[in-house]
């Protein structure tokens, strides 16, 4: 069974609170995504293996941990999911990147693929799936269908904000997917944007309406 982290760390509620905000610029909101995916990855991480090697520091020889053999992907989902791969590139740039594109439907808000570009050994990997916003649920469950069908084994999922209802049905129709969450809001508006939230994550990061 996969588990579900609601961030609890100062740092990541503060700037939370940050990009809330209806009058942060596209520069800091950009830069401040950028931080709060860096922090969430952090978390997400916690679980990789590791193994001991030896080597030579400029005193003597002694044994030191090295993360175990297992590559590493990051798969936004496109558009906002950009704003949070730098970031994660910080921790952990050896990291593959990929991009699956899915709009929602303004009428049935249902995602609808456009664009699926992965790493050629992506099912070797294990897959950090990121989308600043859980809303609906749709979009992130149709991304992480689309690795399972192309052989990925170990996704994990990482977002900043979360409604209750789009958390619910990714915790339902992918129960082996660790789910990290930044913060988890009330609801979902008439119009599926996340109450409070911190309006269209996707303009907010590139400046567009």
């Amino acid at each position: 069974m996969s588990k579900v982290v609601i961030m609890d760390h100062p740092l990541i509620q503060h700037k939370i609170g940050y990009i809330r905000r209806i009058d942060t610029g596209t520069k800091d909101f950009r830069q401040t995504v950028s931080e709060i995916a860096m922090l969430i990855c952090y978390e997400a991480t916690r679980d990789l293996q590791l193994r001991d090697v030896t080597i030579e520091t400029p005193i003597c020889e002694t044994t030191v941990k090295v993360l175990k053999g297992r590559k590493l992907a990051i798969v936004p989902i496109l558009r906002a999911g950009l704003g949070m791969v730098d970031g994660m590139l910080t921790l952990i740039p050896t990291a593959k990147v990929g991009h699956i594109g899915l709009y929602r439907d303004p009428e049935t808000h249902k995602p609808v693929e456009y664009y699926c570009k992965l790493p050629a050994d992506c099912a070797d990997r294990e897959v950090f799936v990121v989308d600043p916003m859980l809303a609906t649920g749709g979009s992130a469950e149709a991304a992480i269908q689309m690795l399972k069908d192309k052989g990925c084994k170990k996704i994990h999922f990482l977002c900043i904000i979360a409604a209750p209802e789009g958390l619910e049905i990714l915790k339902n129709s992918h129960p082996d997917v660790d789910i990290y969450v930044g913060a988890l809001d009330e609801k979902l508006n008439e119009n599926a944007y996340i109450v409070p939230g911190l309006g269209d994550a996707g303009d907010r990061i590139f400046g567009t309406k």
